[in-house]
């Protein structure tokens, strides 16, 4: 049964150590966050993985988020925080977790998966509420500016993203052989032998050559893994059932990386950003060019922090949008947040223009800075 929070607290050893104190005073403040916080963790956590009162008692809501803090905090993987929970009686304590309890990194990562963006937001806006209300931070100064938060993913290339996508479907298919008896060609050895030709190919027709035969291969395999789903969409059992849900998931991914590298190296198009895709793990992956710098890929996030350090707002953006048309949009979100807008507001260069000082001064603001005047000349 899945719960909110545990109702016996496990008997835990206390340590003296700062560490062990800065987390003592996160603790509490988890504590004393409105109930809604836990509940939307909650709500996540069941949506992806069923009846909560069915099944084997799971990590709760409260583990989670405690989990979560604890891997921020010490920025570490998976991995790493299945371990430090394992072996740390001062982690385990802070996440509540009973001595003799062992939580796989696998277990981990598909429990803090669940929570979607919104529910952090509301996390956020219970601890600036928090701030606010023990005078920690006030929202009366602060500070706009963008980054970029990558993806971890490879270094895309169309060569790279074919072999993918031929992979990919290619186990899918393996274990509908496997499991479900369906019989396929394997292009594989074949796929990469062409993926690596491209990579070291020196003239501009050897790599078009290599392309054609790759975009073959793959519409093979494409094809292949199509009927293989059609074969075994009506056969009952759940593994099927999640092999054609894979299978379907990334058909069209692969439809579209075929299509942009028919477009860019068979018919010498120039892709635009919004179009491509540079991951078929990872489609979401914005490509973001700051400062005429490298590509980053990833997502641009807009970020405003407080005079104490605390991060008051974060909006994840969709695409590149320039950071000039971003500023009043952010200081309309501190408004609603606070109720009042900021006394002093400080951007990054790139947000400044005349129309920006006189719109953020609209809303209330007293005093507005930018790191360098562009376009205030």
């Amino acid at each position: 049964m899945r719960s909110i929070i545990l109702s016996q607290m496990p008997l835990v050893a206390h340590v003296d150590h700062p560490l062990a104190r800065e987390l003592e005073g996160m603790s509490a403040i988890i504590d004393a966050l409105p109930r809604t916080a836990l509940v939307a963790v909650h709500s996540d956590i069941v949506a992806a993985g069923g009846d909560p009162d069915k099944g084997r008692e799971g990590m709760s809501a409260d583990q989670v988020l405690r989990a979560m803090v604890v891997k921020q905090r010490m920025d570490c993987t998976y991995d790493e925080l299945s371990f430090h929970l394992q072996d740390s009686s001062t982690f385990r304590a802070f996440c509540r977790i009973t001595m003799g309890d062992s939580l796989s990194k696998s277990t981990l990562q598909k429990n803090i998966k669940c929570i979607t963006a919104e529910t952090w937001e509301l996390v956020n806006r219970h601890l600036v509420a928090y701030g606010r209300e023990h005078k920690i931070e006030l929202g009366k100064k602060t500070r706009t500016d963008c980054t970029v938060v990558e993806s971890n993913i490879h270094e895309p290339t169309d060569s790279s993203l074919l072999w993918d996508s031929v992979r990919v479907l290619t186990r899918l298919m393996t274990q509908a052989r496997e499991h479900c008896g369906r019989s396929f060609v394997t292009h594989t050895r074949r796929a990469r032998r062409r993926a690596l030709g491209i990579l070291n190919a020196k003239r501009p027709e050897d790599r078009t050559r290599l392309y054609r035969d790759l975009l073959a291969v793959t519409g093979w395999v494409v094809g292949d893994a199509r009927r293989i789903a059609d074969e075994i969409g009506g056969i009952a059992g759940l593994q099927a059932m999640l092999i054609v849900a894979e299978i379907e998931h990334y058909l069209p991914l692969v439809e579209r990386v075929v299509q942009q590298t028919t477009r860019r190296v068979l018919n010498g198009e120039s892709v635009p950003s919004p179009e491509k895709i540079v991951s078929i793990f990872e489609p979401h992956t914005d490509i973001i060019v700051k400062d005429r710098r490298d590509a980053l890929y990833g997502h641009k996030v807009c970020l405003t922090t407080g005079a104490s350090g605390m991060v008051l707002d974060v909006v994840v953006e969709a695409g590149n949008p320039a950071d000039s048309t971003l500023a009043t949009r952010m200081v309309t979100r501190l408004k609603g947040i606070f109720g009042k807008a900021p006394r002093q507001a400080t951007f990054d260069g790139g947000f400044s223009s005349k129309a920006n000082v006189l719109d953020i001064k609209g809303l209330g603001v007293e005093d507005v800075a930018f790191s360098k005047h562009v376009g205030l000349e």
